[in-house]
């Protein structure tokens, strides 16, 4: 890599014809200079530097619009200050972790825009935080109250080993964790993806992953300016709503780098119409396929349904990586397509040697193998103790190079916990080594992974306890992956020995709270009559995920459908046409039981990408009426047909 650090790579970018695209729509898209980035980012960095930030400084980005997140990201990179990235989500999770993380930092500045601000100070002024955002508040930088850029700041020069952005995890809101990377991390992961996807000038990326999001930001982005590769950015949001537009604008743009985690994927395929599609995927070389365990079942049901519309086999590319590498830590063979293994499910504990075995055979766990570590990253399986194991051992997966962080932001504990003196990192998951590549098992802790994003069951309980009135220690919430799936079911257990039918509140009061405050489904809850500890009193959350996956809950889980079932056919039909429409556009999408008009959409689990697909079916009839955080004020069908009724009233008017 001939650059030094990212400021290096931008400045030699001055002289680029490339540009940067950012599609809000189908027919809606502008494109950004490579040239034009340098003198953007010295604008927005005056008014950083005008609101007192210096090198060194942290600067929180918490920013929606692709086009202000990247201007300003390269305003920190030109100034040295520390970006530090945040999703800007509507849950109250995402809300939570930015008071945790501004909790963290040392005196950061926060660029962000008037209504994600207003969001914030809404939560702020119900949770007792309001003193946190004021003190912000002479540093704040409203990104869309800018309208000149025409004035430059001071550019500051960096060192390889100066931190460029700081990335937090999606995982605990609790005790987030700031991933450190130095402009030597990237620059060195950079170059590897690179190499391993034989990236050159003739290619052209497109992404719809969250630029909060270690693949979006550094895979779809800062490789490819890196490189100078022309590249295509999507909201997320957009993805969401129209998945159908990924690849319609991937066959438009004769995209040849593609990525999605498997929930993307599924999205996908669950409102692709084959007889109406007219794509041409010929170009598309490497398909990445990451950032959560990879389903099989779902490699093969993407590549067969769009293999006729060109796209090659050889294009699935399985990969494995996290923050803490940079991005990736191992890539398979480009151009061999995807490969598994499959081994005897009960060889997979930690120090056991895997026994191979026909996929066929009912007692085989198959998995995608991720390939060998790319260039400049090493890595080893390792026992409790960090010593390595041999081959086909499933043990934890350690990683060390110049792309793995010198540790967390701020956080010596967390970063001695993780980071052993040979410079071992322990990624915290656990996997083996084959003759073909490694082969992921699964987390050491007990982490959910839904929709591509990682959930700790603390902190759902968390939201349970405090949101759906249960007493702390008497919820449990862990995750179980059914066969074949690409993400896990949300168990809830709680402790609870009355009658079954008195139970039906607290199954709606958990579901709800769950929804509402992280944005996630909870698949069943159950409850039980003891909750399994040790002696020191911690949950053995594994145990009811064994006993679950054993069919031991099979009965109760009937049981409670059916009473949900009957109490739903009781109650009170639509009573006009828009309720009418509202019932039948929900019922098409809420196809587990019918839905009353007074039942509360989140409490019926209802996940946000069926949120998405309901605003969209409504939009189709109503255009121009509602927005999806509607749903949040006006949760049942006659509540939001009563606001929609209004609304229709006054456009009349």
């Amino acid at each position: 890599m001939k650059f030094a650090t990212l400021n290096d790579a931008l400045i030699e970018r001055r002289s680029s014809a490339r540009s940067i695209h950012y599609i809000e729509g189908e027919d809606n898209e502008r494109a950004v200079r490579f040239a034009d980035l340098h003198s953007r980012a010295l604008g927005l960095l005056h008014h950083f530097q005008a609101c007192g930030a210096k090198p060194g400084d942290e600067l929180i980005l918490l920013v929606d619009n692709n086009a202000q997140f990247i201007d300003a990201f390269w305003a920190c990179v030109l100034g040295n200050l520390i970006a530090v990235p945040l999703a800007a989500g509507t849950t109250d999770e995402h809300k939570l972790k930015f008071f945790r993380v501004l909790d963290k930092l040392k005196a950061p500045h926060l660029c962000t825009d008037g209504k994600i601000h207003a969001r914030l100070a809404t939560f702020a002024a119900r949770t007792a935080a309001e003193s946190a955002l004021e003190r912000l508040k002479p540093k704040t930088i409203f990104i869309d109250r800018i309208e000149d850029i025409s004035h430059p700041g001071h550019p500051h020069a960096a060192m390889p080993d100066d931190i460029a952005f700081v990335q937090y995890s999606s995982g605990s809101t609790s005790e987030p964790k700031g991933v450190a990377l130095t402009h030597r991390n990237l620059l060195t992961n950079i170059a590897a993806i690179a190499q391993g996807i034989k990236l050159s000038g003739e290619d052209i990326g497109l992404s719809w992953m969250p630029l909060t999001h270690d693949m979006g930001l550094i895979g779809f982005h800062l490789t490819p300016l890196v490189m100078d590769v022309t590249h295509h950015l999507m909201p997320t949001a957009v993805f969401v709503r129209r998945p159908q537009l990924w690849l319609l604008k991937a066959s438009e743009k004769k995209a040849t780098v593609l990525c999605s985690p498997n929930f993307g994927y599924r999205h996908f395929l669950k409102t692709f119409k084959a007889e109406k599609a007219a794509l041409d995927l010929k170009s598309v070389r490497i398909l990445f396929n990451g950032a959560e365990p990879i389903s099989v079942a779902i490699c093969e049901e993407f590549l067969t349904t769009l293999v006729p519309f060109g796209l090659a086999r050889s294009s699935m590319f399985p990969v494995y990586g996290l923050a803490e590498a940079s991005l990736a830590a191992t890539f398979p063979m480009h151009g061999n397509g995807y490969s598994t293994i499959s081994v005897r499910r009960d060889t997979l504990a930690v120090g056991s040697k895997t026994e191979p075995l026909s996929a066929s055979d009912p007692h085989a766990n198959t998995l995608v193998l991720v390939g060998q570590p790319v260039a400049g990253c090493e890595l080893r399986i390792a026992d409790e103790k960090r010593l390595e194991m041999p081959s086909g051992t499933v043990g934890h997966v350690l990683i060390r190079g110049d792309n793995v962080t010198r540790g967390y932001y701020r956080d010596s504990a967390s970063t001695a916990a993780a980071i052993s003196d040979g410079g071992w990192l322990d990624t915290g998951d656990l996997g083996f080594c084959s003759s073909d590549g490694l082969a992921i098992t699964g987390r050491a802790k007990e982490i959910l992974f839904v929709s591509g994003q990682n959930y700790y069951p603390q902190d759902l309980e968390a939201v349970v306890e405090k949101h759906a009135g249960i007493e702390l220690g008497k919820a449990a919430l862990c995750g179980v992956r059914p066969d074949n799936a690409a993400t896990d079911d949300v168990l809830a257990f709680i402790l609870y020995r009355g009658e079954l039918t008195e139970f039906l509140p607290t199954v709606k009061a958990v579901r709800k709270a769950v929804n509402e405050h992280i944005g996630i489904v909870v698949s069943h809850v159950i409850p039980i009559s003891k909750m399994p500890k040790t002696t020191s009193g911690k949950i053995q959350r594994y145990l009811l995920a064994d006993a679950y996956q054993k069919g031991e809950f099979s009965n109760v889980v009937a049981q409670l459908h059916d009473l949900t079932v009957h109490a739903a056919a009781a109650a009170p039909e639509a009573h006009n046409e828009i309720e009418r429409n509202l019932k039948e556009i929900c019922n098409s999408f809420l196809t587990d039981r019918p839905v009353g008009v007074h039942d509360n959409i989140f409490e019926l689990g209802t996940s946000s990408l069926t949120l998405a697909q309901i605003y969209q079916r409504i939009e189709v009839i109503y255009p121009g009426q509602l927005e999806v955080t509607d749903f949040f004020d006006y949760p049942t069908i006659a509540e939001l047909a009563k606001y929609l009724q209004s609304r229709l009233n006054a456009a009349q008017t």
